[in-house]
């Protein structure tokens, strides 16, 4: 097995790992499952464009439900990617 090399910052470990197969430095044999009960999902920033209308209603929705206008857009769009998901199953990607 080949040494895993000693990273600078996450962005050149990300790279290093696009490049290169793990199996040349992990044996993957020896591996054990691991739970990360408490690991709060990766988010990004995005600007979305919406109608001054739809955000004035989200907000309103937002707040009779006491909860933040992002927070609801993003249960939102949960349910519906869950719903879209649950009539036409995931087809795998080809590259």
């Amino acid at each position: 097995m080949k040494k895993v090399p000693h990273f600078k910052s996450e962005d050149e470990e990300f790279d290093f790992w696009d490049r290169h197969d793990s199996t040349e430095y992990i044996d993957w044999r020896k591996a054990k499952q691991a739970v990360f009960s408490n690991l709060k999902p990766s988010t990004r920033t995005i600007s979305l464009r919406l109608p001054e209308y739809m955000i004035a209603e989200l907000k309103l929705l937002a707040n009779k439900k006491d909860v933040p206008y992002q927070s609801l857009l993003k249960v939102f769009l949960a349910e519906r990617i869950e719903r879209e998901f649950a009539r036409h199953p995931r087809t795998p990607v080809k590259s």
